[in-house]
């Protein structure tokens, strides 16, 4: 059957409107009619579609191709929307957790926030990586628990100011350049946001599960959602929500008060379909802790602020096992 092209069709149709006392007369041309408008839009749909195939086919080949780290056996990305909602102190606890709630687990952390590196400081690290035989930096090591940073690599002062390209380069080496040994987790503490960074690592290699952090508080719920949004859309799974500074108990009296509010990322999970992980509250205690470089996980391991990222450790295991069946 000959093709028939949107400029013959448009000629036929202008041709019917122009006989209008035939159209009124003729039922058979009125039904001619109304087939080519069918078929007009029948095949911008088909077009529509084959074009949406070739965009993605064409985008699909620009994407660097996943390659695991060698070594590591799952990926956990800890991320937020927006800083200041404690994911780096998120991070450190859950990768000190993992480890606690089974010690034959070995667990290491990438310090993926190139510009604000907190991870020096929340482990009490310092000094510069060697390199191993393979010319790869070895990790620096304490608690139990290897780390790659930026901040290894450069002064606790001095400011990274740097663009774009230079950012994706230092996150290829730490991804690429780092000899990680045997790891069944490696913790990646994100920085804040959804750009390049983020990007570049869903990208570049597999990633078993991301677990959110977020405040009770609204408008770092609204930065949450998009993090939880944008790893829905690179095709990471979800592991769920992290409620951190969800109620404050005054060392005095014990009086509980929900500064930033209550129960906001629990209500989130819901509207996402994704699971609470858990409540870790605002203390004192990790807060220095923390600032100390001796995280609560291991300085009051029988704290119940300890506790509570155990029992966020254990319920992100549990969700990688399902992601994986």
């Amino acid at each position: 059957m000959a093709q028939i092209t949107y400029s013959r069709l448009s000629h036929l149709l202008r041709i019917s409107a122009d006989k209008g006392s035939v159209l009124q007369k003729g039922p058979e041309i009125k039904h001619a009619a109304s087939c080519c408008l069918q078929f007009v839009r029948c095949q911008r749909s088909v077009d529509s579609k084959a074009l949406q195939e070739r965009q993605k086919q064409v985008m699909a080949k620009g994407l660097p191709k996943q390659k695991p780290i060698t070594g590591v056996k799952q990926v956990i990305v800890v991320a937020s929307g927006k800083g200041g909602v404690g994911k780096s102190t998120t991070a450190v606890n859950l990768a000190l957790g993992l480890m606690a709630n089974d010690p034959s687990k070995s667990v290491g952390v990438l310090d993926a926030d190139v510009h604000g590196p907190s991870i020096p400081k929340l482990m009490n690290l310092k000094g510069n990586p060697e390199l191993s035989d393979h010319n790869l930096m070895i990790p620096l090591t304490n608690y139990g628990i290897p780390c790659m940073s930026m901040g290894f690599l450069v002064e606790d002062v001095a400011p990274i100011v740097w663009r774009g390209l230079m950012v994706m380069s230092a996150i290829e080496k730490l991804l690429r350049q780092v000899d990680w040994g045997s790891l069944d987790y490696l913790v990646v503490d994100m920085p804040p946001g959804t750009g390049d960074v983020q990007l570049s690592i869903t990208q570049n290699i597999p990633v078993a599960g991301a677990v959110i952090v977020s405040t009770p508080q609204d408008i770092a719920l609204l930065d949450a959602r998009r993090g939880a949004e944008m790893f829905k859309k690179v095709h990471v799974p979800v592991l769920g929500l992290v409620q951190n500074m969800s109620v404050f108990q005054c060392p005095n009296c014990n009086h509980q008060t929900h500064i930033f509010g209550s129960d906001g990322a629990r209500q989130l999970a819901d509207t996402l379909g994704v699971q609470f992980l858990g409540d870790i509250p605002l203390h004192l205690n990790i807060r220095e802790m923390s600032d100390r470089g001796t995280p609560v996980v291991i300085s009051s391991p029988d704290s119940p602020e300890a506790e509570a990222y155990k029992k966020v450790a254990s319920v992100v295991v549990q969700r990688l096992e399902e992601v994986n069946t």
